[in-house]
């Protein structure tokens, strides 16, 4: 679990490499997983950014199309969800029957993060009934709790590299203004901040529309 996790940090550059990793590390790592997936909810969106296996992904599919099932449940509610036999599931009784027709047998589903408005999920599947024992639900939510460390440290640097990159843009920005009209950088912000208002529009947006027109532009 330790090396998983120096790996996870040493060589995520991304979040989608990351979460990559724990969905193929969980497969191996937890007993009785013969599938996975990684649902995030973002904005009231849900969405499957990594699977492993069809049946993974169109186990999720189904919780989109009917707004319901276990891997949204956890990661919002900061959960472990097990479902023993789907036959016999009743807490998401459309989700369940149209899962069991896929051969979904068994599922169990660790929330990762919460972050604000957004959520995400580990999602473990089996094609056999009461595939997850105690032993593995232990192994199961060890692994997410780690994972998820590692991941929010992914985040928080893809996060860092946005804000630095769109420093970076708008001082361009800030630049070709001051050079165009012979103000100081002040007055240039102000003047990006105006037109960011007036248009309603991002300032990062409109420091990328002035790089784009370029410097001879009206």
């Amino acid at each position: 679990m330790a090396e998983l996790i120096r790996e996870i940090r040493t060589e995520g550059d991304d979040t989608a490499a990351v979460l990559g990793r724990i969905s193929a590390a969980a497969v191996d790592s937890v007993p009785g997983t013969e599938f996975a997936s990684v649902t995030m909810v973002t904005a009231g969106r849900i969405e499957t950014p990594v699977v492993v296996g069809d049946l993974a992904g169109k186990s999720d599919a189904l919780q989109r199309e009917f707004n319901e099932g276990p891997c949204v449940r956890s990661a919002v509610d900061d959960t472990t969800i097990i479902i023993d036999d789907m036959r016999r599931e009743n807490r998401w009784p459309r989700y369940a029957e149209a899962a069991t027709e896929l051969g979904i047998g068994s599922m169990a589903c660790f929330c990762l993060y919460i972050d604000g408005h957004d959520f995400g999920a580990l999602n473990l599947l089996s094609t056999t009934t009461h595939a997850f024992e105690p032993d593995a639900i232990a192994v199961g939510q060890l692994f997410a709790a780690h994972c998820a460390t590692a991941f929010s440290a992914v985040r928080e640097k893809d996060q860092l590299l946005t804000a630095l990159s769109s420093r970076d843009i708008i001082g361009q920005a800030k630049g070709m203004i001051m050079e165009r009209y012979q103000v100081d950088a002040d007055q240039a912000f102000r003047l990006l901040a105006r037109l960011s208002q007036d248009s309603n529009t991002k300032l990062i947006e409109v420091a990328k529309k002035i790089i784009e027109a370029g410097p001879d532009a009206n």
